[in-house]
């Protein structure tokens, strides 16, 4: 299953710089300790450790998780990625003869584009039940394929529902285990 995360604009938003005639986009993708919500009463947060190891693999940069429109690479020294205190931060070196990269470049220059998204898979995550009742997701360890600056971030309804029925379906067996050791008790 491969998610998409949005970044909180506040904490993610894209700079562009011109260094010796080199265009450069650059931000963070995703931030440490910042909720994302789910749905109602359920948030999701990524560990600093969630892209440990994750960083050796080819990670392309993308626009808004369109596959054909590609801005940079890790194989190919276009895209750097770091992890850092804050979170996963990235540089994208900008084609200068690919028009689509130009015109990305100008709207993040001028603000009309600034947030970013990831599709990665989850290796490794907790699941808390407050006792206010919300749960949090913390995501500890991921498989990252892509980075993307994207207009609105993305967040696929499926998805959601995917893990919104996977931690039924984790309440339903804590019920059921329960239900069971009361049961037991009872026949002794």
């Amino acid at each position: 299953m491969i998610c998409e995360r949005a970044a909180l604009v506040r904490d993610a938003a894209f700079q562009t710089r011109e260094e010796g005639g080199t265009l450069t986009i650059e931000g963070y993708f995703a931030v440490f300790g910042s909720q994302y919500r789910m749905w109602e009463n359920a948030v999701e947060t990524i560990s600093p450790e969630a892209f440990d190891g994750a960083l050796g693999e080819d990670v392309r940069a993308l626009v808004n998780h369109d596959t054909t429109l590609v801005l940079g690479r890790t194989s190919a020294g276009t895209l750097s990625l770091r992890v850092d205190e804050r979170g996963l931060w990235g540089s994208i070196t900008v084609n200068p003869a690919d028009q689509d990269a130009v015109n990305l470049y100008q709207r993040v220059r001028r603000g009309d584009v600034s947030q970013c998204s990831f599709g990665f898979d989850i290796l490794a995550q907790d699941i808390e039940e407050r006792e206010d009742g919300t749960v949090q997701f913390v995501l500890r360890k991921v498989k990252l394929y892509e980075v993307s600056v994207v207009t609105f971030p993305a967040y696929e309804d499926t998805l959601v529902q995917a893990r919104r029925k996977d931690y039924d379906a984790m309440k339903q067996r804590k019920h059921d285990q329960w239900q069971a050791e009361m049961l037991a008790k009872v026949r002794k």
